[in-house]
């Protein structure tokens, strides 16, 4: 670990950076559901706008849903470190030995 970033350093930016592009490419709903409202709005418009604006809309919302779900978890994980830190030490020491 890097000295002067508590918690930090390279393997919660790998961990971090892993679980977003997991997330990011786990989540579909708004992708399928863009897709699925563009497909009639395109036909009865004859044009593929309506694909590329819906489609491009799902998958972006997809993409923010997984990474802000990341990045919840995450910051939940290091205040369960912070709260296990703390507790290490306000321990006495006359209970440690």
């Amino acid at each position: 670990m890097e000295k002067g970033i508590p918690g930090g350093g390279q393997g919660d930016v790998k961990q971090l950076a892993d679980c977003t592009v997991a997330n990011a490419l786990g989540t579909w709903f708004f992708s399928v559901a863009g897709a699925l409202i563009a497909i009639p709005v395109g036909i009865r418009r004859k044009s593929l706008g309506p694909l590329v604006f819906f489609g491009t809309t799902g998958t972006m919302l997809d993409i923010i849903i997984g990474i802000s779900q990341c990045e919840r978890e995450h910051a939940e994980h290091q205040m369960r470190l912070l709260e296990a830190q703390n507790h290490e030490n306000t321990v006495p020491v006359d209970a440690e030995s």
